[in-house]
C-alpha cells in the first residue's frame, strides 16, 4: 500500500467511517430526542472522533513497535471485532446502547461508526505504510475531513429525520450489518494472507 496517495486514503476512510456508516446509527438514536439534543450529540461525537483519529494516526507506528504488533495482527483483530458487532446488528436489528443510557447516545454513536474498530484499524494501517512523521499527519488530515463530512451529514439529518419511516431505518440497519460483516471477514482474510496462514488468490 506504499503507493497510496492522500486521495486514496480519503476514499478508504470514507468507505469505512464516512456518512453512509453514520446515517443509520444516528437515525436510530434520533427517536424521542429533540433536534437541539441531536445537534449537541453530533458536535460531541465529532470532537471525540477528531481527538481519537489524530492521536491514533500520529502514534500508530511507535505503538505497534512498542507492543511488537504487525499490520496483519491489527487487521485480524479489527476484522473480528467488527464482524461481532455487525452480526449483532443483523440479528437484533441494533447494536447500540439503550435509549435511556447515561451517555445519552454518545458512545452508541461514537464506537460503532465514527471511531469504530474498523476506522481505527484503517487509520493505523494507512499511517504506517510510509516512513516519516508527515505521512501520519496527512492520514490524520484525511480522517478529519471524513469527520467533518459526518458532522455536516448529522446536522442536516436533524431537519429531515422526522419524515423517514422507522421501518426503513430498521431494514437499512440490517442490510448495512450484512455488508459490515462481509467487510470484517475480508479484513481478517487479508490479515491471514499477509501472515502467510492462508494462500493469496492466484497463488498455491
Amino acid at each position: 500500500m506504499a503507493h497510496l496517495n492522500l486521495w486514496d486514503v480519503f476514499v478508504v476512510l470514507i468507505a469505512v467511517a464516512g456518512p453512509p456508516k453514520v446515517i443509520l446509527s444516528f437515525a436510530r438514536l434520533a427517536e424521542g430526542r429533540e433536534a437541539r439534543e441531536l445537534r449537541r450529540l453530533a458536535l460531541r461525537t465529532a470532537a471525540a472522533a477528531t481527538v481519537c483519529g489524530v492521536v491514533v494516526a500520529m502514534t500508530a507506528e511507535p505503538l505497534l513497535h512498542l507492543f511488537h504488533i504487525g499490520d496483519a495482527d491489527v487487521m485480524i483483530a479489527g476484522g473480528g471485532i467488527f464482524f461481532v458487532y455487525a452480526l449483532r446488528l443483523v440479528l437484533d436489528g441494533h447494536a447500540d446502547a439503550p435509549a435511556g443510557a447515561p451517555d445519552e447516545g454518545f458512545m452508541a454513536l461514537l464506537l460503532p461508526y465514527v471511531a469504530s474498530p474498523l476506522a481505527m484499524t484503517s487509520v493505523i494501517v494507512l499511517a504506517v505504510t510510509r516512513n516519516g512523521w508527515w505521512w501520519p499527519a496527512l492520514v490524520a488530515l484525511a480522517y478529519l475531513a471524513v469527520v467533518a463530512a459526518n458532522l455536516v451529514t448529522m446536522l442536516a439529518l436533524t431537519y429531515v429525520l422526522h419524515w423517514v419511516p422507522r421501518t426503513w431505518i430498521e431494514v437499512g440497519g440490517r442490510l448495512l450489518g450484512l455488508l459490515l460483516a462481509a467487510v470484517g471477514v475480508d479484513l481478517a482474510i487479508v490479515g491471514l494472507q499477509a501472515m502467510g496462514i492462508i494462500a493469496r488468490s492466484g497463488h498455491p
